[in-house]
């Protein structure tokens, strides 16, 4: 048994009704290993070489359901109920994680999680969204949709890490801003514009990573940095799929071919120049070795940190400007 794979022997990260129809094969291969494990003769030599020739199929079962997905199956990936949250990373990765809450102005917004730790060797400044994991934690925390007050969270803190010399982490994992009422009644979109203004005066290193879902303003709004990364089966886009569907086809239903238009997965946005790294993930997805694909953030996280702590606050910041006004220039995006 695998440490860092989610439950053997208990379908895994995989139903029959899974996110991808692919996983389905995944699931029915745990079931029967399961079945094996669970019986009286479950040491014997034929039963341990046949669990061992089904977790063999499994592997190369896994390989396959994550290869070469269309874009709306890597949708579905990306909010895979299993994925590895921020929640996970921090308690993985990040050291003497001290959380800090408040927006001083209205409350604490759930959604949004921010604090000190160390990841690797530096001293750190923690942001990301927090989709929670249980049902009762994903409302608690509106399902990653963070509240004005999220957004003043985040650039409070980010102002306090700029103030004493602390690099920043962004992780990204949201749907989009929460639409409600009383969002807009507390400037959601304020909120957001604040932070796309301040974070590109930050005299300080600021990387982020799209570990699941990176859906409009509610990303942007933790998203303007030095390094922009995303996880292998995650999505970046100025709207989600449904979104899109609902405004050019008047119906979601037409989802599929609006996440095929919108070019929103790492490796199409690695091509248009919008994303400076794609970190693979492990074999079916983040949700089948969240550990092994935790680690691998860290190694990028810690490397990206070392090189950007290289540089002075004026050359960062000449480096930052410079990147963002390249964003979206015809020659760079590969059109001419």
């Amino acid at each position: 048994m695998d440490p860092n794979r989610r439950g053997w022997g208990a379908f895994g990260a995989y139903s029959l009704s899974g996110e991808l129809p692919r996983e389905r094969d995944l699931a029915l291969i745990e079931q029967r290993i399961s079945h094996l494990r669970a019986g009286s003769d479950a040491n014997s030599e034929r039963v341990l070489a046949a669990i061992a020739t089904l977790r063999a199929e499994w592997k190369e079962a896994a390989g396959q359901a994550v290869a070469e997905l269309a874009p709306w199956e890597t949708v579905l990936l990306a909010r895979h109920r299993d994925r590895p949250v921020i929640r996970d990373y921090i308690e993985q990765i990040v050291r003497e994680f001290c959380e800090l809450h408040g927006d001083r102005c209205f409350g604490d917004d759930r959604a949004m999680v921010t604090g000190l730790g160390h990841i690797g060797e530096h001293q750190v400044m923690i942001i990301g969204h927090d989709r929670g994991r249980s049902l009762e934690d994903r409302v608690a925390c509106n399902f990653g949709c963070a509240n004005p007050e999220g957004y003043r969270k985040a650039l409070a803190k980010m102002q306090f890490a700029d103030k004493f010399g602390i690099p920043i982490v962004t992780l990204i994992d949201t749907p989009g801003a929460y639409p409600g009422m009383e969002a807009e009644e507390r400037g959601i979109a304020q909120a957001i514009a604040a932070n796309l203004i301040e974070m590109p005066k930050l005299r300080v290193p600021i990387i982020s990573v799209v570990i699941g879902e990176g859906g409009s303003g509610g990303a942007l709004g933790i998203g303007v940095a030095d390094r922009l990364a995303m996880l292998e089966h995650s999505i970046f886009s100025v709207i989600s799929p449904e979104g899109c569907a609902a405004i050019l086809w008047k119906t979601s239903k037409k989802a599929k071919y609006a996440a095929a238009a919108l070019k929103i997965r790492a490796k199409d946005l690695k091509e248009l120049g919008l994303v400076d790294t794609v970190i693979a993930e492990p074999r079916g997805g983040a949700h089948c070795y969240p550990s092994k694909a935790i680690n691998d953030v860290e190694k990028f996280l810690v490397h990206a940190l070392h090189a950007l702590k290289q540089l002075s606050n004026d050359e960062l910041l000449r480096t930052r400007h410079a990147k963002l006004r390249r964003l979206g220039v015809p020659h760079v995006m590969g059109d001419g």
